[in-house]
């Protein structure tokens, strides 16, 4: 079902370029105790290397280089601290994991100052625990300036998961003003490049500490100008009662609803016994019906699940198409005959007056990198947290273990190994690249094969999660961070060489738009060995009418 706009009633979404997501999840809302934070990196302008940096100890009066994570370019030198931990991902040596998505928002960005994807590495070296991530990024944009636009991050540790909105104080200022929310441990939340806090807790008691005001219960933090700079920029009149941070900062546009708020609405509902009442407000239905005057009942920040978040389970979210609802992306002329989820151009255009957009899903083709951080603090995870790391379009690719304690990364996920334009034999990225672009052009026959082939290796990933963590137990420390970084870069080499015989696969089966023919697991061949003649498949039914419509009205 397509929604569509008038021309000049809304405004284009700032970051449709940079659109990410992420879902959160507390230590009791899941099956096995422990958290989570799913983030996808979708980018068309980056590459699918696994990030990592080692521990390290500097000298005093180091410093180091911050580069613009988006472009490369160089903003300025901090001060480097004594010690920095180790990171694979966006997950480091003490489980700490934080993503991000953004939304842009009123122009407030500094005219200089640290990017949000330097404070999400920066923060990883040098944190221990999810609230001393929030401090050491906030401290950082308080000193340093904040350059980027508005920002929502995913901040965990084993016992916590944050949400934290972050938006620059002035192009003229240095500093941001922000908001952290820690998610209740029984809960589920998201965000997709919409600010998503609302009302701050202003009826519990506060302290304030310098420019930082925090309820008693130490689970909300806010900079103590977030309200006031609102004020001053007329973004904001009323009590502070009535303050909501998104409203103020990132007031809703169509394409905010419909492109990100849906995604998040995608996701939960799969969680929840009435989660469709809030598709008219995700889908933008409402919006439209009052002439943007009102979006409807919001979602809640949050949700108790109604039943335990499976690790799986979020892997599959980030798989999610909208398949099984109005906005399934796999459907509609815009699909094609084989139902590809492909779209090319950008996610709005323009016929005539009328201002058109297609969905825009969970899992995109233009994903770089993806990951589920399984933050595992309970009692019998010996190995440590897991860092589910998968390249490319989530739909298609492969969840990886990468443990928090592993000390090496695999060849096949390294930075320099390929790049966006410069194709790598030995590069996971390009591997998967290949067997889902393959894919689009049949999707419909493809995917269920894909699927088969990730079920098979992702079964036996966890089932292998229970035997690692006996494994390690039995070990010393030096033999345990051997066994896990050997054995995690041994799982990334051998799924990417299998990614790479499943598009060999596919390709010969689905040559020049046939289909071959197969027998026990083989290509057919007849009594002489020679190969037999491929099913030649007709266009759908459905796709044919099409010409028959376009022969009538010729």
């Amino acid at each position: 079902m397509r929604r569509l706009i008038f021309s000049g009633c809304m405004c284009l979404m700032v970051a449709l370029s940079w659109a990410c997501t992420n879902f959160i999840v507390g230590k009791s809302a899941s099956a096995d105790g422990s958290t989570m934070i799913t983030y996808a990196a979708d980018s068309y302008s980056f590459y699918g290397y696994l990030h990592f940096v080692p521990a390290a100890d500097h000298e005093a009066g180091s410093v180091r280089e911050i580069i613009n994570w988006d472009d490369g370019r160089p903003l300025m030198t901090i001060r480097e601290v004594p010690h920095t931990y180790r990171v694979i991902g966006n997950m480091n040596e003490h489980q700490v994991t934080i993503g991000e998505t953004t939304w842009g928002g009123r122009e407030l960005a500094n005219s200089k100052g640290i990017d949000y994807g330097s404070l999400i590495y920066v923060a990883l070296e040098r944190s221990k625990t999810a609230r001393e991530a929030i401090e050491c990024m906030t401290s950082l944009v308080a000193q340093y300036g904040y350059s980027s636009g508005g920002e929502s991050f995913s901040i965990g540790d084993p016992n916590e998961v944050w949400i934290m909105e972050m938006i620059g104080n002035g192009k003229d200022n240095c500093g941001a003003v922000w908001v952290a929310a820690r998610i209740p441990d029984d809960c589920i939340s998201g965000h997709a490049n919409q600010a998503r806090i609302t009302y701050l807790p202003l009826d519990q008691k506060t302290v304030t500490k310098g420019d930082v005001v925090s309820t008693k219960d130490g689970n909300w933090m806010w900079h103590k100008e977030v309200i006031n700079l609102a004020r001053v920029n007329g973004f904001f009149e009323g009590q502070d009662s009535e303050f909501r941070f998104n409203h103020a900062y990132n007031p809703f546009d169509f394409s905010g609803l419909y492109i990100c708020e849906a995604r998040v609405w995608s996701v939960l509902r799969k969680f929840s016994d009435d989660f469709d009442r809030y598709l008219g407000y995700a889908s933008g239905r409402i919006f439209l019906a009052t002439g943007g005057r009102d979006a409807g009942e919001p979602m809640p920040l949050w949700i108790r699940p109604n039943h335990k978040v499976t690790v799986q389970e979020m892997k599959e979210c980030m798989r999610d198409q909208y398949e099984g609802t109005e906005l399934d992306i796999t459907q509609g002329v815009d699909a094609g005959p084989f139902h590809s989820k492909l779209r090319y151009g950008s996610l709005g255009f323009k016929i005539d007056t009328v201002q058109y957009w297609f969905e825009r899903p969970v899992a995109t083709q233009q994903t770089a990198w993806s990951f589920v951080s399984q933050m595992r603090g309970y009692e019998g995870a010996n190995a440590g947290g897991i860092f589910w790391f998968g390249p490319d379009d989530a739909a298609t690719n492969l969840y990886v273990p990468m443990y928090s304690r592993i000390t090496d990364i695999p060849e096949c996920y390294r930075k320099g190994n390929g790049d966006l334009y410069t194709y790598s034999p030995t590069s996971a990225w390009w591997a998967f690249n290949m067997v889902a672009n393959w894919a689009y052009t049949r999707y419909q026959d493809m995917k269920p094969e894909i699927m088969k082939v990730q079920k098979a290796w992702e079964d036996k990933f966890n089932s292998q999660v229970s035997v690692v963590d006996k494994d390690v137990a039995m070990l010393t420390e030096e033999e345990a961070t051997t066994y896990l970084t050997r054995y995690s870069c041994e799982q990334a080499t051998l799924s990417t060489e299998a990614w790479k015989e499943l598009f060999t696969y596919l390709m010969v089966k689905y040559l020049d738009g046939q289909i071959r023919k197969e027998e026990n697991g083989q290509f057919k061949r007849n009594e002489w060995g020679e190969p037999t003649g491929p099913n030649r498949p007709p266009y759908p039914k459905e796709f044919l009418q099409m010409f028959k419509y376009e022969v009538q009205h010729e």
